[in-house]
């Protein structure tokens, strides 16, 4: 396993900075996620820890060893994509065994090592087999067992899961969290885009805005301690409900956010009130939107089925001690 650190890591390309001034610690054997909109500059993160891009300043270290000028292929790391990357000629054996045949390692070596990455991913009845003859699941089960016969200390995860369907992300998530789990000598980083692949597989989330870290912290601080309204708005699925101005004056600051689990309907002392205008039944949860007069409508999450007609006004009111207070530069009011 190895400790990362960034300290001041920046990355330009031409004129344009990315990544600007990153200061992130992982620990060793830790699973690090980096989640961020679009162009955050998470990806681009995970390149410069990998070697495969260059740094523009500041130092990259694993375990105390400067690694700016290192070639991804000491570094003792390996990369999985989203795109599989497998060879469509080779059979699944090979294709886990290439890096290593490369490597010259010895031929029981190699067999030995395969076959125990297949048993733990599930994939041993699929050795023979050519990567056109798999699932989308199994394909990428076959590329982050091409990773672990490597016998990395570092893993990085660029968005493995997103071109499966709903269920295969699922049932891959699990396989990742196991390998995790199994080989908990090994730092992970998994770059994604998915609320609930990060919540659920991270030890911590890296949350990146413009090329900045905004904000580290395990999934449960993340959610229940936002330090900005973005991380507020980022983390968690739906989005915080945020309402500001005179929603917000009586509580003494600038906006003020609720989660929507956070909001019951009350029929006397309501906070707010409003029109229901849509509502989605999940089955286990609905979600009711309400418009209060707000920049958007409230959103409130109700267990179960829960049935108001369309249009109806009702009362709602936020959980004692949910209210998350923020100021006008958007950082929190304690």
């Amino acid at each position: 396993m190895a400790e990362i650190v960034l300290k001041n890591v920046t990355k330009s390309f031409g004129s344009l900075e990315v990544i600007k001034g990153a200061n992130l610690r992982i620990e060793s054997g830790e699973f690090m996620v980096f989640v961020g909109p679009s162009g955050c500059g998470k990806s681009t993160m995970l390149r410069l820890i990998s070697g495969l891009e260059s740094i523009t300043s500041g130092e990259l270290t694993f375990d105390g060893s400067l690694m700016n000028n290192v070639v991804p292929s000491k570094r003792g790391i390996a990369m999985v994509f989203q795109s599989y990357a497998l060879y469509p000629h080779m059979k699944v054996f090979d294709n886990m065994a290439f890096g290593m045949k490369l490597a010259k390692a010895g031929a029981d070596e190699v067999k030995n090592r395969v076959e125990e990455a297949a048993r733990l991913l599930q994939i041993d009845h699929l050795l023979d087999r050519l990567p056109k003859q798999l699932s989308g699941g199994q394909r990428q089960r076959v590329a982050i067992g091409r990773a672990i016969v490597r016998d990395p200390r570092v893993f990085l995860f660029d968005e493995p899961l997103s071109n499966l369907d709903a269920a295969l992300r699922v049932a891959t998530r699990i396989e990742i969290a196991k390998l995790h789990r199994n080989m908990d000598d090994v730092t992970m980083i998994y770059v994604t885009h998915d609320q609930v692949e990060a919540m659920t597989l991270a030890d911590r989330i890296c949350v990146l805005r413009d090329g900045i870290v905004e904000q580290v912290g395990t999934p449960s601080e993340l959610y229940d301690f936002p330090n900005s309204i973005f991380v507020a708005g980022f983390i968690g699925s739906p989005k915080m409900n945020f309402l500001s101005a005179g929603f917000a004056e009586p509580f003494g600051c600038a906006t003020i956010g609720i989660r929507s689990e956070h909001i019951e309907i009350a029929n006397s002392d309501a906070e707010w009130s409003g029109e229901v205008v849509h509502a989605e039944d999940l089955g286990s949860d609905t979600y009711m939107f309400v418009e209060i007069g707000s920049d958007e409508p409230l959103v409130v999450r109700c267990a179960g089925k829960h049935r108001v007609p369309w249009g109806e006004r009702i009362g709602l009111k936020p959980l004692s001690g949910q209210l998350h207070r923020f100021d006008g530069a958007g950082r929190p009011v304690r």
